[in-house]
Formats: structure tokens, sequence, C-alpha cells
């Protein structure tokens, strides 16, 4: 188990190639009188070229979504602020992924792992964040309805951005400020060159996360719930039309939390639990969908959104649908 090849974020994979050894130079090169040394190949991991893929998806559709923010006066509300946080940090992480890939085969040093690291480290961690303040926001703006679109809701999300990117941005400094295994291997985590104790504190501050964003999404449905039900019962007839949409808001709550929770917790869970002696691909098995996460947050968060999909269709065709601009907000857009 410890000749297997450590994953390294920032510099992958570091034995794919055994350069010394004699008997991979004889089969390369047929036998002669006098057999000239050649340099070895340089091999390519595949899940190297996936991950790579991956960060080149997430890139592509959350510029999307940046640009849409950054380009519509409109979308100045604080919901879209941290929509836009989301999608920054993500585009940010994709960046990181494809730096990863170009950084582990073409210049590889210390310097170029640790600074890979770090921007890996603090875009997931912002990610993760802005998904924790989008939950709040929208906890928020249901239970303080009639005072949300105040001053006070601005600043306090201001306050939240300012915060989650700080954090983040010191859990991504960490690596290079000396926080690493580089000079003591067997203190390296599943991801090289992250620490042990590091990943650990990583992966309890996600599950920490986790649970206080399940716990406001329980207390989200509860409120959709109660004002559906006031609603049906002010208008008996539209009982049944409210129990559908009372239906559709958790659906769409629980299919927001299974997503985060299916994406990220596998990897969170293997990084408690193993080091650098496991095999590597169960690291690559599981950190895989948790870069998806990143790949699925713009459809959640963004392109389902009423008003984000009017600036886009104003971006590309100068027009807005009719079906857009008629259609109504029911309790289930949370």
């Amino acid at each position: 188990m410890n000749e297997d090849p450590k994953v390294n974020l920032s510099g992958l994979p570091r034995d794919c190639i055994d350069a010394g050894a004699p008997e991979n130079i004889s089969a390369a090169v047929p036998s002669q009188g006098s057999v000239a040394e050649s340099e070895p190949e340089l091999v390519v991991n595949p899940w190297d070229i996936v991950l790579c893929s991956s960060g080149t998806l997430i890139c592509c559709e959350n510029a999307v979504v940046v640009l849409i923010i950054f380009h519509s006066p409109s979308l100045r509300a604080p919901m879209f602020l941290l929509i836009g946080s989301l999608a920054l940090a993500d585009l940010l992480a994709g960046l990181g992924l494809i730096i990863n890939f170009v950084f582990a085969y073409l210049l590889q040093s210390e310097a170029t792992k640790l600074v890979t690291i770090g921007l890996i480290v603090a875009s997931f961690s912002a990610s993760v964040c802005s998904l924790l303040a989008i939950t709040v926001d929208r906890y928020l703006s249901l239970y303080y309805a009639l005072t949300y679109h105040s001053e006070r809701t601005v600043t306090f999300t201001y306050v939240m951005l300012v915060m989650l990117w700080g954090t983040s941005i010191c859990l991504g400094l960490l690596p290079v400020m000396g926080w690493n295994c580089l000079r003591d291997e067997s203190t390296c985590s599943v991801v090289r060159p992250l620490t042990k104790n590091n990943a650990a504190i990583l992966s309890i501050s996600f599950l920490f996360m986790f649970a206080l964003m399940l716990q406001l999404y329980i207390q989200i449905c509860k409120i959709v719930m109660r004002h559906a039900h006031q609603i049906a019962l002010q208008h008996h007839f539209l009982a049944t039309s409210h129990y559908v949409t009372t239906r559709k808001g958790v659906s769409t709550l629980a299919l927001i939390l299974g997503t985060f929770a299916a994406c990220w917790m596998p990897f969170t869970l293997y990084s408690l639990i193993a080091d650098y002696t496991y095999p590597s691909i169960y690291t690559y098995a599981t950190l895989l969908p948790a870069t998806y996460n990143s790949i699925i947050n713009p459809v959640i968060y963004a392109f389902r959104n009423q008003e984000i999909q009017k600036a886009l269709c104003l971006i590309c065709c100068g027009c807005i649908p009719s079906s857009l601009s008629q259609r109504a907000r029911s309790p289930s857009d949370v």
C-alpha cells in the first residue's frame, strides 16, 4: 500500500514514471549494439485529465454567471451578491484544477505546488461558505419578510462576504505559510502537500457547515409550508394548488441539500479516515464528485433564477420572453 502513487493536487502524478528502472528503458528501446540513453516519455494520468476537464467546464459555466451579474445593474440585491460570490469561488476552483494540471506536467516545483493547493483550498472553501451564506440569506428573507429589503440586510450581506472570503483566504494561505508536508511525508494527508491535521480541520468544518445548513433548510421548509397553508385557508379553491406548490418547494430544498451532501460527503469522510498510504485511486474517486458540485451550483442557484434568466435573455437576444415576464414568484421558489 505504501508504494502506491500519492495524490498531489499540485503535482500529479508523483510516481507515475520510474525513470531509474533499467527494465523500463530496455523495453522502450530496441536491443542494439550501442543503445543510446533516451528520456522517459511523459505519462499523463487519466484521472488528471478528467479533473482538468471538470475544471474547464466549471470555468465556462461560472464565468457566464459572473458576467451576467457584473453586466446587469438590476442584479445588485443581497441574494445576487451571494450567488455572484458562489460563482466566483467556483470559477477560481475550476481555474485551480486547470492550473494544477499544467503545473503537474510542465512546471513542477515546490512553489507551484503550494500556490496551486492554496488556490484550490481557498476557492473550494469559499464555495462551500457561499452556499452556507445563501442558505442564511434565504432563511432571513422568509423569517424577516417585512424588513428583509432594508439597508441592514445589505450591510449584513457585505459582512458575510468579507468574513467568508477572509476565512477562505486564510485557509488557502496555511500550506503556503509552512503548514504542509513537503519536509515530512509521514504527516501527509490523502491530498499532498496538505497535512493530516489541515485536512481534518477542513473536513470537520465542512461537517459543521453541513449540519447548520440542514437545520436552516428544515426551518425554511416549516416557514414555506406555513405560508402556503395560510394562503390556502384564505383561498379554499386553491388549496390543492398550494399543496402541490408546497411539495415542490420541499422537493427543491431536498434536491439542493441532497446534491451538496452527495458531492462533498464522500471526500470529507475519506479525508478524515485515510492518509497518504492509501491507494490514490480512492482519493480520485471521492474528489471528483466534489468538483461536480461546482458544476451543478450554477444550474441550481443561478440559471433557475427568474431574474438571471431575464438578464441572460437581454444579453443574448435583447428581449425578454413573455413566459418569463408573466411568471409570478411562488412559495416554491426558494
